[in-house]
């Protein structure tokens, strides 16, 4: 289009609508933006690496902290094409101990334990095919052979479908757990605070984690720098409500994603960012510009 002389100016901005209520999603606008959705003037930052609209990103601070990660300067791209905020393992676990979030797949197999731990022991005393208790359950569909999710989809592209796939993983592992300890003639007591020990410490798939929808109004504003200018997110900004089968789960909106060198340790600004923040990409001049939106 650019080529072709179809563009008023050399720029295409995005505006993500969050809220669920609203039918409309956002807008993408080619050669232009549209200043009803956004207040006051885009601070602007260079591009410094081409074709992936990279930039350098300063310090990032919790609740008015500095975190130090990022104090003398971090890369970061902007993605409209990754749900979350992503950043280094060793930031986004002091981010997310800062909004007291827990691993998704630990939280979904302390909740297995201690919902069905009982009812898992009790089958497999009776001698029930281990591969069909998560069935008889009610967590897992049985093809014949093993065991499936009712919906298996990464949180980060559908989060809302993410809760039984999870939850028959964490009833499958926990029946392996409970089997092992039952062979070992251990007690009831010594088995569930076993099978939860294990819960603790597992990792949760894609970086992905949770946090208490009740404690949304007590998390601190974290606050990120770009071109000298502060850039806040609020808690209602950057957590995900998301409800499946009645029961609502929120998310944290920061995720752990390693690159390595050279090409990292890199910041993914996704949609959580963007959705408070509307975006300008000037290919134009080579720049990229925020301001809040609307």
């Amino acid at each position: 289009m650019a080529e072709q002389g179809l563009l008023e100016k050399n720029v295409f901005s995005f505006w993500l609508n969050r809220n669920e209520d609203d039918s409309n999603g956002g807008e993408l606008v080619f050669g232009g933006v549209d200043s009803k959705h956004f207040v006051g003037s885009h601070t602007y930052v260079n591009v410094t690496e081409k074709g992936y609209w990279q930039f350098q990103m300063g310090d990032i601070l919790v609740d008015g902290y500095s975190t130090g990660f990022c104090a003398d300067g971090c890369d970061a791209i902007v993605d409209s094409g990754t749900s979350l905020l992503a950043g280094p393992t060793t930031i986004i676990a002091q981010l997310n101990d800062a909004i007291g979030a827990e691993g998704v797949i630990s939280v979904e197999c302390k909740e297995v334990v201690s919902e069905y731990g009982d009812m898992i022991l009790e089958m497999l005393i009776a001698q029930t095919q281990p591969q069909k208790v998560c069935n008889k359950i009610g967590l897992c569909v049985f093809d014949g052979s093993h065991s499936v999710g009712n919906a298996i989809e990464s949180v980060v592209e559908s989060a809302k479908q993410k809760g039984s796939d999870l939850t028959c993983t964490a009833c499958e592992m926990a029946v392996v757990w409970m089997e092992n300890q039952l062979r070992e003639n251990k007690t009831k007591e010594r088995i569930l605070a076993y099978a939860n020990q294990l819960c603790e410490k597992l990792p949760s798939p894609s970086g992905e984690s949770t946090v208490s929808c009740n404690d949304i109004d007590k998390m601190p504003d974290i606050v990120f720098t770009i071109a000298d200018k502060k850039f806040t997110l609020t808690a209602d900004q950057y957590i995900l409500k998301v409800t499946e089968s009645g029961q609502t789960m929120c998310i944290s909106g920061f995720m752990a994603f390693d690159i390595p060198a050279p090409r990292g340790p890199l910041w993914i600004l996704g949609d959580v960012f963007m959705g408070a923040y509307h975006t300008v990409f000037d290919f134009g001049e080579n720049k990229i510009g925020f301001a809040k939106s609307a």
